[in-house]
């Protein structure tokens, strides 16, 4: 399908680091973006409340709408604890079923329905590379010898599991339906998980993470939005997709080409023991940096899509250029 209109575009929980770099390159691109937010913020596009739990006025946003890309959840930069997976799960399946059970229901819905996920649904691999067709599902899988995945990798993959079930349970049979299987996306932004990087690098602690033999799986905050408005283009594409660059790295190649890029040779490295001591201090979970994800787009991949930036050194010199231009 080209695109000759402007589209409707509604993003619930679209205001975050992701959700606003989406809203700003569709509304630049001339179509009509409107985020569904639970707090209040002042961007140049319309923004409606919603609180990702009931029905509202926020629905109205959706009858004719052309496209809904939902990215709400809670972050999962935060420690594993009872309280915050109750958030990390309910955020991400309720807020699923419910616009399931809004959209089913409309006169005219979306033709498309992105809906995150995440590309750490696949189990720890270092060995072979992860694509939609032939990637397997992690799960209390060995991640060393007799050595299963933690409880809280494990809670990870469940979450990925339950969160593109509630999408595709949903009776929607005039929309199409996509699950965003997403890396980390690299930005060069204050808050972005590239400041963290950068910001090791530069005090000097931009060394090899772990034993460095994990895979890294990224891609450029510009190769995402040109996914998402390929997507939508092609109607032949639904099911999951992995919205990742097409070569994933290990963790030791992946901060040497970061540190090149800063002009900083040199980091003292952090073993794993580290790693978890840290997380547990800065409240997070070491999962974000130990487990080897390394997964592929093989479904956009087959469908033509070219990547930008597909090798992490050209994206890690671009980024830093834009860093230095926008903040330095």
């Amino acid at each position: 399908m080209m695109i000759t209109r402007p589209l409707r575009i509604v993003l619930p929980g679209g205001s975050g680091q992701v959700g606003q770099m989406l809203a700003r390159h569709f509304q630049e691109q001339g179509h009509l973006v409107t985020v569904l937010t639970r707090g209040p913020y002042t961007p140049p596009w319309q923004t409606v409340h919603w609180d990702g739990e009931t029905i509202g006025p926020w629905t109205e946003t959706l009858e004719g709408a052309d496209v809904c890309i939902n990215l709400s959840g809670r972050s999962v930069n935060c420690r594993l604890n009872p309280e915050n997976r109750r958030a990390v799960y309910d955020s991400r399946i309720r807020s699923t079923r419910l616009l399931g059970h809004v959209i089913s229901r409309l006169s005219e819905p979306p033709f498309l329905w992105l809906n995150a996920s995440t590309a750490t649904i696949y189990r720890h691999s270092i060995d072979t590379p992860m694509d939609e067709t032939s990637g397997e599902l992690g799960g209390n899988e060995l991640i060393g010898r007799n050595r299963r995945a933690p409880d809280t990798w494990n809670f990870s993959v469940h979450v990925a599991k339950e969160w593109e079930a509630a999408l595709f349970e949903a009776e929607t049979p005039r929309t199409r339906k996509v699950a965003l299987r997403s890396a980390i996306t690299f930005s060069p932004t204050p808050g972005n998980a590239f400041q963290v990087f950068s910001n090791l690098v530069r005090l000097g602690l931009g060394g090899t993470q772990g034993n460095g033999s994990q895979y890294v799986t990224w891609i450029h905050e510009a190769d995402f939005a040109r996914a998402i408005g390929f997507l939508i283009e092609h109607e032949e594409i639904d099911g999951p997709v992995n919205i990742v660059a097409p070569n994933p790295l290990p963790n030791r190649e992946f901060m040497q080409a970061l540190r090149d890029a800063w002009g900083l040779p040199n980091g003292f490295p952090a073993p794993a023991l580290f790693i978890e001591i840290g997380a547990f201090f800065m409240r997070t979970e070491s999962e974000l940096v130990l487990k080897s994800r390394r997964a592929v787009p093989g479904r956009l991949l087959d469908a033509g899509f070219e990547f930008e930036f597909p090798d992490w050194p050209i994206a890690a010199d671009n980024l830093v250029c834009q860093w230095r231009h926008r903040n330095d």
